[in-house]
């Protein structure tokens, strides 16, 4: 297989120059990924003018593609994708904030929220959090700048016809799920620094390790200088390394038919990269067809 420019990316939805948006970049040659560089991205139209990077690339995003459906069907929004994403991107916060709220105090405890079918065998927030991870308001910010900039998510989308747009991919992934593989349930980051424990930076060292030496079942290995990992160790807040991670995740599914995305996931929820499906996944509707292969990338 050709070599592949493969990307994470850590997302934020409000970022800043203390908490950017934290772009891994890297190169995928065989089972091995090098990492390149990271980039800080303070602003996001400094991110939306990142997505033009010209392609072919595949790309690791840490924010959530779709909604739950049963709070897509319990709101009355649109039930395709694409419309649904019209309609939220005309949300204010606000807006977003108070209607999840309310959906959620009408609901029992213990089953406030409705999660999308990938959430439990990810370990993932349900996406329509607005706190403690903001991720509905990372759907916000997010999928419109993929949007605006013409980049393909697969299973979302028809694939492109031209060239121009389908050779940048963009899929949805978690770092926190190929963490717990490697480390278990060990904390690595935090972004108070009271909280910057040598636990953590232990927890850290042993993720960049296992990395290195290919121990996931992604089978891939990582490759860096001594200084990148010193810097990957360094960052008590993890989101260097969690770009790393989403950046992996990009890369193993380059690798696979269909991007290793499940067949029938539904495209209103959408799907993290490198989640097996369930075996007893109820779906309520089929993704588009056909997507592009990493092969299909390459000839663009």
């Amino acid at each position: 297989m050709p070599a592949m420019d493969i990307y994470g990316i850590d997302f934020s939805s409000a970022p800043t120059a203390r908490k950017p948006v934290v772009v891994a970049h890297g190169r995928l040659e065989g089972a091995r990924a090098t990492l390149l560089r990271i980039d800080s991205l303070p602003t996001l139209d400094a991110f939306g003018q990142w997505l033009h990077t010209p392609g072919p690339w595949v790309g690791g995003f840490d924010l959530p593609f779709g909604l739950p459906r049963e709070l897509v069907e319990a709101l009355d929004w649109p039930r395709e994708w694409a419309p649904l994403m019209q309609h939220y991107a005309t949300l204010s916060r606000a807006q977003i904030r108070e209607t999840f709220a309310a959906f959620c105090n009408a609901r029992p405890v213990g089953g406030k929220f409705a999660h999308r079918a990938v959430d439990r065998p990810a370990g993932s927030s349900p996406s329509m959090k607005w706190v403690n991870p903001p991720v509905a308001y990372m759907l916000h910010a997010g999928v419109p700048l993929l949007l605006q900039a013409g980049v393909h998510l697969p299973g979302h989308q028809v694939a492109a016809a031209d060239a121009q747009a389908a050779p940048r991919v963009a899929l949805e992934a978690y770092p926190g799920l190929l963490a717990r593989e490697l480390i278990g349930s060990r904390s690595y980051k935090s972004d108070e620094r009271a909280k910057h424990t040598p636990e953590r930076l232990i927890a850290r060292k042993d993720i960049v390790e296992a990395l290195e030496q290919g121990r996931s079942r992604l089978g891939l290995r990582l490759k860096l200088s001594h200084a990148q990992r010193d810097a990957l160790a360094a960052d008590g807040s993890g989101d260097r390394l969690d770009a790393v991670l989403c950046m992996l995740q990009a890369a193993w599914a380059s690798r696979q038919p269909d991007w290793g995305l499940p067949a029938d996931f539904d495209p209103v929820e959408g799907w993290i990269v490198s989640v097996p499906p369930a075996p007893s996944q109820a779906v309520a509707a089929p993704a588009p067809s056909p997507r592009r292969t990493r092969a299909a990338l390459a000839k663009a």
